[in-house]
């Protein structure tokens, strides 16, 4: 009986989890978007994808604390959810390109992103791309 309890409860959690079904592939795709401001550039000056410098390189994103890119200036928004604690994940990614700002004023900051634009589908790709690409 107990374990007939404890099966259904764990069955219940694994179902009622959300899962981050994002396609790295579709991802590295969809990131052609985000090159007008982003690139991604290894820690040994590799450059994985060329782009813009408006935005922090995105290189090892996740898993790393909002806001932390060294020399970059970022919002103030952004900066007071890096004090809440904020680090990146994939499921914050994907909810970030969604609605910066939105994502910002529920997350411990307040104000604008300095990132105006706004990616309503392929964030959960992007994210996974994102993840794939690490030190």
């Amino acid at each position: 009986m107990k374990i007939s309890l404890f099966a259904t409860l764990a069955a219940a959690l694994v179902l009622a989890t959300p899962s981050l079904a994002g396609d790295a592939e579709a991802g590295a795709k969809v990131f052609s978007k985000c090159k007008a401001c982003h690139s991604i550039v290894a820690d040994d000056g590799t450059a994985i994808q060329k782009g813009g410098k408006v935005g922090p390189n995105l290189y090892g994103v996740v898993g790393r604390a909002a806001g932390s890119v060294e020399g970059f200036k970022y919002g103030d928004g952004l900066l007071k959810a890096k004090e809440s604690g904020l680090v990146w994940t994939e499921a914050l990614i994907a909810e970030y390109v969604q609605d910066p700002t939105a994502f910002i004023d529920t997350h411990g900051g307040e104000g604008k992103s300095m990132m105006t634009f706004k990616l309503p589908k392929g964030g959960e790709d992007v994210a996974a791309y994102l993840a794939s690409v690490k030190p």
